[in-house]
């Protein structure tokens, strides 16, 4: 055993146990679910597909590949799934491939709205690959599909791109769907459309809001945020042509090896998610998020509202201060959140005017709607009080965390 590294990991499940987990991005995985990533399948090398690798030996991973690929399919009620990528970033690089050539034009939501860095940000691959225009939130910063519409006839793009990293509110895909067929029958294009749903799957899969695989050519997401899974990807479609183009997108273009062990995690996953308890817990996501966001408005905040399994809350509106002193400050008292832009933002990236909530982490430990009411109160208190007594809020936080689920013990 590796000691060092063993302390590490007892202080992270102690700060995980005893703080409370609020961003958005992030889940806990059950113990069937750890095990199988921990698993004997790491030592397996098999690249390529289910009946033809490139090595020997593969007969067991190729009933695992099929079984993660069968069981994905399932739970979204789709034609085709490749279960490879290694990240939801690797999957929209394999996505873009598939769709696109070099060069092509992507119509994505502005970054500071809510996107991702693979949806046409500077620092990332897409913006140095393909070429990105962008179209604005509403002024209600909400989706406005008539700005859409205008954009896609003005920039006439290749690909439009739906599915944020920071959005609170429910998306019409079948809207969405509608313009991109307006457009392309009025000018003979062939824009494709693509969904992100990397922080919507879990509500997906629980039915809770429409599934973009009823009307996107190709989805992609992560397996491990609101879906509770390992840290990877998936790319969905249900056209044959393009299941083609994003195999060979995935392997041999982007990745080598697919990590069988993380596929294993998925397959377990993905049964675990296509259950009624799942159903239930997801509903259980909405009404804490709810809750917190309404608590919070009751208490005079500047909140975004929710439809889903976060909302924004504006900090340097409702208390003066800036998305990175609030995320520092809740911090201190056990609460993780993260800085994020708001719609409008007149502050930087780097400090930001808003934090993101989200409550998927929380309640697969067990937070209650009464619990998302009381953190709505210690979040207020804190960022309120510049002088707030740190360690009484801490043990506040902490006294509601012990209520919950031992994480090294989550079974779903």
């Amino acid at each position: 055993m590796d000691y060092e590294i063993k302390r590490l990991e007892e202080l992270e499940l102690q700060r995980q146990n005893e703080g409370i987990e609020l961003i958005a991005s992030e889940n806990y995985p059950s113990v069937s679910v750890r095990e199988a990533q921990g698993s004997i399948f790491t030592a397996k090398y098999a690249e390529g597909y289910p009946g033809r690798r490139y090595y020997g030996g593969c007969v067991v991973v190729d009933e695992l590949e099929n079984l993660a690929i069968e069981r994905c399919k399932k739970l979204f009620n789709v034609a085709f799934a490749n279960v490879q990528p290694h990240s939801g970033s690797q999957a929209n690089f394999a996505a873009y491939r598939a769709l696109l050539q070099p060069n092509g034009k992507v119509l994505s939501l502005t970054l500071n709205d809510g996107g991702h860095l693979t949806h046409g940000s500077g620092v990332s691959f897409s913006a140095n690959t393909y070429n990105f225009c962008f179209y604005p939130l509403g002024e209600d910063a909400h989706l406005d599909y008539n700005i859409i519409r205008e954009k896609l006839f003005e920039e006439k793009p290749d690909l439009l791109l739906a599915g944020y990293s920071a959005y609170p509110y429910a998306i019409d895909f079948k809207r969405m769907r509608e313009l991109v067929d307006e457009y392309n029958k009025a000018t003979g294009s062939n824009c494709r459309f693509m969904v992100d749903m990397a922080h919507i799957a879990g509500q997906v899969a629980a039915g809770k809001c429409q599934n973009p695989c009823d009307y996107a050519d190709v989805v992609t997401s992560t397996t491990h945020k609101t879906l509770r899974g390992p840290r990877g990807g998936l790319i969905l479609t249900n056209d044959p042509e393009l299941a083609k183009k994003i195999n060979s997108a995935v392997f041999p273009y982007s990745q080598g090896g697919p990590l069988e062990h993380v596929i294993a995690a998925k397959a377990t996953v993905f049964a675990e998610d296509d259950t009624p308890e799942f159903k239930a817990y997801f509903d259980r996501v909405l009404e804490n998020t709810k809750a917190c966001n309404d608590e919070l408005a009751r208490l005079g905040c500047m909140v975004s509202g929710t439809e889903n399994h976060l909302f924004l809350l504006n900090v340097l509106g409702s208390f003066g201060v800036n998305g990175l002193e609030a995320q520092t400050r809740l911090e201190e008292v056990g609460i993780t959140t993260n800085k994020n832009m708001l719609h409008g933002d007149t502050l930087s990236p780097k400090y930001t005017s808003g934090i993101r909530v989200g409550f998927a982490a929380a309640t697969s430990r067990g937070c209650t709607k009464q619990d998302a009411e009381e953190i709505a109160h210690i979040i207020y208190e804190t960022l309120s009080n510049p002088n707030v007594d740190v360690e009484a809020m801490k043990a506040r936080s902490k006294k509601i965390a012990s209520k919950w689920t031992d994480i090294s013990k989550l079974e779903y």
